[in-house]
């Protein structure tokens, strides 16, 4: 579904995101807006680093982008938290069918998008039927249990298989099964989803190996923004899970919306000192520093 959507609207992305992205708060709006619209902050932050890099961008434009797209990239989760697998099989049906159409290669990729829509949710269905039988298997249960008692080792694994994933929204899809199976409860889901947050970065560091300076700022800023906000909020996981418990009594959105809460409140809390980030990052990583050209 993402390399769907990322496919049907890749210039136009490109386009905004030059275009629009003036300010640090009109980046991180459009960084959230094309975030929502494609569903891969991956996506959006590999693209991001290759304008850096290419001085087509600035380094604080880049990091409001990228303060916007770990907002938008919670749309996705909030969807699997809904209870939608009656609209799995007519999505699939439809999707495929208009997938074929290939002379007609928007309809197709419109097709692919829906089609894998609809396998979302087909494989959340799967993954909770999956776990069910696990409840009942001592090892499962003993590994679960140590996490519950270690939260910084459930950020751990979140963050270690999310970068394996390439996709925090996968990640945490999984999150979202264990949990309809009361299999984890809220506090171990939370700790997850920080570290799933974590995790998120590596693709984007991958990304920037190759880069110059200004390319590897972006994707360390990208690091330095999650990480912050995880190790601020692991310490006080107990006292976030009870506030997202005031919020909905179903766990699987209370995981979604542990997501969104985090993802909110890490870009707001760090787009007021953009310049601030942008001149600890020019220190971190030496390189030369160059003015986008006019």
């Amino acid at each position: 579904m993402q390399s769907s959507l990322e496919n049907l609207a890749r210039e136009k992305i490109q386009r905004a995101l030059l275009r629009l992205a003036g300010t640090p708060i009109t980046a991180t709006l459009t960084g959230l807006v094309l975030t929502a619209l494609v569903q891969s902050s991956t996506a959006v932050s590999v693209f991001t680093v290759s304008f850096v890099h290419s001085r087509l961008m600035t380094l604080p434009q880049a990091i409001g982008i990228i303060l916007g797209a770990n907002v938008g990239t919670c749309l996705t989760v909030q969807l699997m938290s809904l209870d939608l697998s009656r609209l799995a099989f007519p999505a699939v049906l439809t999707g495929g069918i208009l997938w074929l159409a290939r002379r007609r290669r928007p309809l197709s990729r419109l097709g692919q998008t829906l089609f894998g829509f609809g396998l979302v949710f087909l494989g959340l269905e799967a993954l909770a039927a999956a776990f069910a039988p696990w409840a009942y298997e001592p090892w499962f249960g003993k590994v679960l249990s140590s996490l519950d008692e270690s939260y910084v080792a459930a950020a751990v694994v979140g963050a270690v298989f999310t970068g394996l994933l390439h996709s925090s929204a996968t990640s945490t899809g999984l999150v979202i099964a264990l949990s309809r199976e009361n299999l984890i409860g809220l506090p171990t889901a939370v700790a997850f989803i920080l570290g799933n947050n974590v995790g998120t970065c590596f693709t984007a560091l991958l990304a920037s190996l190759g880069s110059s300076a200004a390319g590897k700022r972006v994707a360390v800023a990208h690091l330095l923004i999650n990480l912050a906000g995880a190790i601020f909020l692991l310490p006080l996981t107990i006292q976030f899970a009870a506030l997202i418990l005031l919020l909905s009594p179903e766990l699987s959105v209370q995981v979604a919306l542990a997501h969104t809460l985090f993802n909110i409140a890490s870009s707001l809390a760090f787009l007021p000192f953009v310049p601030q980030l942008t001149a600890f990052l020019t220190r971190l990583v030496p390189g030369h520093t160059y003015r986008r050209p006019r």
